[in-house]
């Protein structure tokens, strides 16, 4: 089976976690005996070729305004330039049809599709050859990808991303099946009428590079003395509700450290940091999940938009390390209350600070929830369990669209 997996950004570019779970899940087919292939978009004119590590690359070019991933913010009427073109971008065609000429494709799963738009499945429709569409994020709903605007969660597209998106639903009834990184993604992209005919799964992503080893640094957490240590690590942006979460720590009435890793925007990291201006909180930059986690005893995603799913909780708990998470998108399909972590609720805001006190206070609830913690995402840590899941809806994908071409001939062809 020849499968091409597209998607926006490919190694050494990453956008995300998108992009690491798609190059783990590309490598992972890939010494299984799969004959996989990458397109990509990329800053360079045509279509190049290359190979990573023993993976067949394309990058296509971007035909848009400007190329989406780079480090200069562009200012807000080249972006809404750049959505006009992205709504749907038929010169990006040519690319997937060279692609499938020349690899012989006979399966195509779709990924990211910033740069790349909707009219990839018109012309892998085109060519007869079944889609399988993986949500990682809501593009499909909101060109910003995650419904958030104003400082909160959108309930529903806004005037203007319903104009952007017109027609997209329609065109995904071209979709043979749909993956949901969490059910939450998945429910909210079918229940806003996308993927009509396509069969629907949930394929949780998964974090295979988390060792068992955390028993000793365990067993040590709970005899340390106070202050107890709370930490936040990933992107810093609004969002993500660092600010939520510095009110209310420096709320606290006891005492306590916070610890905030990852990068942001820098006019938004000034900010932020001016924001807490407190000897209690600091920033420590980019930082490795292994080396973090064992710095800090509880992890806390205060995320005030609907999170697609929250691998960031998952690593925690895989270092034994309790949570407090918002109730909000993928993230209670990871933290159960009371099992491995704390929920709280954007909008009740005292339930972040009433959530810190609890782990401050009951030290038996915390070492509980500690000792739960790794055994509640073990089939989140298993890559081979999700490659199983992949290749099976491959092969079933494949299978119902051979059957079907059949089926078609035998009723022209009487």
């Amino acid at each position: 089976m020849k499968l091409l997996f597209l998607n926006s950004l490919y190694s050494p570019h990453i956008g995300g976690g998108a992009e690491i779970v798609l190059q783990r899940t590309v490598e992972g087919l890939h010494q299984r005996g799969e004959d996989v292939t990458v397109l990509t978009t990329g800053p360079q004119p045509g279509l190049n070729f290359s190979l990573v590590r023993g993976i067949k690359v394309y990058r296509a070019g971007l035909l848009n305004t400007y190329w989406h991933f780079s480090e200069q913010r562009p200012g807000a009427l080249a972006r809404l330039g750049w959505h006009l073109r992205d709504r749907y971008n038929s010169g990006m065609r040519q690319y997937i049809r060279e692609v499938i000429e020349q690899q012989k494709i006979d399966l195509v799963v779709c990924h990211n599709l910033s740069g790349w738009s909707a009219a990839v499945w018109d012309e892998i429709a085109q060519a007869g050859i079944p889609i399988v569409q993986v949500l990682h994020d809501m593009y499909l709903l909101c060109p910003g990808s995650n419904m958030f605007k104003k400082g909160a969660a959108c309930k529903t597209p806004c005037t203007l991303c319903k104009h952007f998106r017109q027609g997209h639903a329609e065109r995904s009834a071209k979709v043979d099946a749909v993956v949901g990184v969490s059910r939450f993604l998945l429910d909210k992209l079918t229940s806003a009428k996308y993927f009509r005919n396509a069969s629907s799964h949930v394929i949780y992503n998964s974090s295979p590079d988390i060792e068992e080893n955390n028993e000793r640094y365990f067993k040590a957490a709970w005899a340390r003395p106070e202050p107890l240590r709370f930490g936040y690590i990933g992107t810093l942006s609004d969002q993500k509700g660092l600010r939520w979460l510095i009110e209310q720590f420096k709320a606290l009435p006891f005492d306590a450290t916070l610890q905030i890793a990852g990068r942001g925007q820098t006019d938004y990291e000034a900010e932020l940091k001016q924001f807490a201006n407190s000897p209690r909180i600091e920033f420590v930059g980019y930082q490795s999940p292994e080396s973090f986690y064992q710095q800090i005893d509880v992890s806390v995603v205060p995320s005030i938009w609907n999170e697609p799913f929250g691998m960031v909780a998952v690593e925690a708990c895989a270092h034994s390390v309790p949570v407090i998470a918002s109730n909000r998108g993928g993230l209670p399909e990871i933290i159960e209350d009371g099992v491995n972590g704390l929920l709280c609720d954007p909008a009740d805001p005292d339930s972040l600070g009433r959530a810190m006190q609890r782990m401050h206070v009951e030290v038996g609830l915390r070492e509980r929830l500690a000792a739960q913690t790794r055994v509640s995402v073990e089939h989140l840590l298993d890559q081979e369990r999700m490659l199983d899941s992949y290749q099976q809806l491959f092969h079933q994908v494949l299978t119902q669209k051979t059957t079907q071409r059949g089926n078609d001939y035998v009723l022209q062809h009487p």
